[in-house]
């Protein structure tokens, strides 16, 4: 998702996450909780540079969070598009995440959402802010 009124990182990332909620409400678990405000989802973001936003963006369009193991998207595509989005939004532009580990073996990452599995990258550049957001239940 773009946004070009210019608002932050956080406040998108949980406008994206509400639009996500609502979606997959019907898989949530029942009560599940998460951040509700940008400045909770602003705790839950670390920032990361451009080369890593772009592997995380390659992980997030082609693997499952839920399956790891499973491919959802062609790789060398994913790292493209992924590629063209750094490029697009300048290499000046500031990137987040909620992920902090996708070594093999381990996941693990701040949750932006109410479900059990999420995994976001947001980057504001100029006048725009992109947000992939994928969320999972198991």
């Amino acid at each position: 998702m773009v946004d070009e009124a210019g608002g932050s990182a956080s406040e998108l990332v949980r406008q994206v996450a509400a639009e996500a909620e609502e979606a997959w409400k019907q898989y949530a678990v029942e009560g599940a909780v998460g951040p509700d405000t940008p400045v909770e989802i602003n705790n839950a973001l670390l920032q990361i540079d451009a080369e890593r936003a772009a592997e995380l963006l390659t992980y997030l369009a082609t693997y499952d969070l839920v399956f790891p193991g499973s491919g959802c998207r062609d790789r060398t595509h994913a790292r493209r598009a992924a590629e063209r989005v750094v490029r697009l939004l300048g290499y000046e532009a500031a990137w987040y995440t909620n992920i902090t580990d996708l070594s093999p073996g381990a996941r693990a990452w701040n949750p932006v959402t109410r479900h059990t599995f999420d995994g976001v990258v947001a980057g504001t550049g100029g006048a725009f802010t992109v947000v992939l957001l994928q969320v999972g239940e198991d």
